[in-house]
């Protein structure tokens, strides 16, 4: 019997709108075997997750549209249909119970009026002929194998109610709830902490075993790639630029997208002076069309790496000068009350006696897990909380102790870049009038017409169109946001920023430019930064130096490299192990898990 499980051949999908047809998927052709995962990596637009969409019947039509190809699934009997050939029906029938699908936000993917119990009952009841008390039974197991804590509660409480892992992990339990035979993940952990991250793919990789499952898993992260999946696709623009086994991909890559994605992510065993981009590898003429610059990776990164030397003489002049920011003892603490109009009766301690000092001109990471309280410090410096107990000391005065005059002067030296950039911009306003909101309140240059002037000069520092200062932030992709937060900040000539998160949700490649751009802005304006991240390589290709937190305390604090390179505790120790690396004794070991011997 045959071991194939999922044939495209072919697949074109398309968005129409008025007078125009954009092909997203432009005659995508692989194979995906029992027992085995393929990774379709690629950037925001390549057209990975529309490509999965395909997979399940789920393109929004209108504007979508399959209009060519054929998805071929390969059934336990013996007998095979044409996924895009069988009616809507009879489609639902295979849905959920033969190819299911993990999406990349929980959070929208599931009801927030239904608890997480109900949830993936709805799905086992919908499928499988069984008792709605059976159907809790499985559900139970199921939230147990997925090594949810306290299953029985769970199963009782809303989505809202859990954390980001917790939920990823119910809708990887209500995925698996029918025992399909392809699991379909979109981005599952991207949102994650690297340590909630290396569980559920644990977890994937223990239930693809047990079942001899076939797992599509879509990302942009090249690292997670390389420790689950046998074969890779890559994905640019709607083409398969390059596919291959997973070895093969990363020891000699052929395409120069493949080429700029591996090496664009921060290395973690030295300091590069940039990080490569996609754009060194390959060019794109007006045509579209693809030109190779021809260089290998190695060729192209043997000469970026910064000798510890520089590094230790850079590092001596900068702790040398009185710190431009004191943390003594800071503390800021949520109060728990019982019910809307209740008591307190207990205390959230988001930032619990802590104390740093940053140093002009430096980077000081942030670095630790969802609920550490690192954004909580950030926004505290900022007083966008108010501090419990503590001194703030900022170039001698105490920011607790200033007046709404004082604090707006030094909010104009203070700035943040926030996580989410679409949240902090108003949908309402063009992005050139956001950007020069800040520098009317500051009362920055003469007149408007001045400040659009500043905006469109910013606008092209930051790469992007100066013509783009009448466009809404909607019309702009997450990397470009980004962009647009970091030029807001820059409006009115700070001196010190705090960026949270500020490339958490951001695809490799863009990743990296964003990471040059803030490290060329810092040169070019003297700008000193406190650095936010769940995400320790990134941190530390940042940093001078680091301060790991966890539970609103920090667990140690010191040069970047050092911490990376002998942690004094197990916290950033397992912060270190949960990082995939993408090294090549990472894939060896993978593969030899299934029985594959290479290199």
């Amino acid at each position: 019997m045959s071991n194939t499980l999922l044939e495209f051949k072919n697949l074109v999908t398309e968005f129409k709108t008025e007078g125009s047809s954009v092909k997203a998927v432009k005659g995508v052709s692989f194979t995906l075997n029992k027992g085995e995962t393929i990774g379709i990596v690629g950037e925001s637009g390549s057209g990975k997750s529309v490509t999965s969409l395909s997979a399940m019947r789920l393109i929004p039509n209108p504007p979508g549209e399959i209009t060519g190809g054929e998805i071929i699934f390969h059934k336990n009997d013996g007998t095979s249909v044409d996924l895009l050939n069988i009616s809507e029906e009879e489609m639902r029938s295979y849905r959920g119970n033969d190819i299911a699908m993990i999406f990349q936000e929980p959070m929208t993917s599931l009801n927030p009026v239904f608890t997480c119990g109900d949830q993936v009952i709805e799905a086992i009841m919908l499928h499988q002929n069984v008792t709605k008390q059976k159907a809790k039974e499985v559900t139970i197991k199921l939230f147990e194998e997925v090594q949810l804590p306290e299953p029985e509660r769970i199963y009782s409480t809303y989505p809202h109610q859990i954390s980001g892992g917790q939920k990823q992990r119910v809708m990887i339990a209500m995925a698996m709830s029918c025992q399909p035979s392809v699991l379909i993940a979109d981005e599952p952990t991207t949102a994650l902490d690297v340590t909630v991250q290396k569980t559920i793919l644990e977890l994937m990789q223990k239930l693809q075993k047990e079942r001899d499952m076939g797992i599509m898993f879509i990302t942009h992260d090249l690292g997670v790639i390389a420790e689950l999946a046998d074969k890779v696709v890559v994905m640019y623009k709607g083409d398969i630029v390059e596919q291959g086994n997973v070895w093969d991909i990363f020891t000699n890559p052929q395409h120069p997208y493949t080429k700029g994605l591996l090496a664009c992510r921060p290395p973690l065993d030295k300091r590069y002076t940039f990080l490569p981009t996609v754009s060194d590898f390959m060019k794109v003429d007006d045509g579209g069309n693809i030109i190779d610059n021809g260089i290998s990776v190695l060729d192209f990164t043997k000469d970026l790496t910064i000798p510890d030397s520089n590094r230790k003489a850079k590092q001596e002049k900068l702790f040398a000068q009185e710190p431009i920011l004191q943390i003594k003892n800071l503390k800021t603490h949520f109060p728990i009350r019982n019910g809307f109009f209740g008591g307190v009766t207990g205390h959230v301690k988001a930032v619990d006696d802590i104390s740093f000092d940053v140093y002009p001109g430096e980077t000081l990471g942030l670095v630790g897990e969802s609920g550490c309280g690192k954004t909580t410090c950030g926004r505290t410096i900022l007083r966008l909380e108010e501090p419990t107990s503590g001194q703030m000391i900022y170039k001698g005065k105490d920011i607790v102790k200033m007046n709404a005059e004082e604090l707006r002067s030094f909010r104009k030296e203070v700035q943040i870049i926030f996580q989410d950039p679409y949240s902090s911009l108003n949908p309402r306003m063009t992005i050139g009038n956001a950007i020069m909101e800040p520098m009317q309140v500051h009362e920055i240059l003469e007149n408007d017409e001045q400040r659009k002037k500043r905006v469109e000069e910013l606008l092209a520092r930051v790469s992007l169109d100066p013509s783009h200062f009448y466009r809404y932030p909607h019309e702009f992709s997450g990397g470009q946001r980004q962009r647009i937060g970091i030029a807001r900040a820059l409006a009115v000539n700070p001196k010190f920023i705090i960026c949270d998160e500020s490339v958490s949700a951001l695809d490799v490649s863009v990743q990296a430019q964003v990471l040059n751009l803030l490290n060329e802005l810092k040169e070019e304006f003297g700008l000193t930064y406190i650095f936010i991240s769940h995400d320790l390589s990134v941190v530390k290709y940042m940093s001078d130096r680091m301060v790991v937190m966890q539970t609103g305390k920090i667990e140690e604090m010191g040069d970047a490299d050092q911490i990376y390179n002998k942690p004094g505790t197990t916290y950033t120790q397992k912060l270190i192990d949960a990082i995939p690396e993408g090294k090549l004794e990472d894939i060896k070991k993978h593969l030899a898990s299934k029985g594959v011997k290479v290199g």
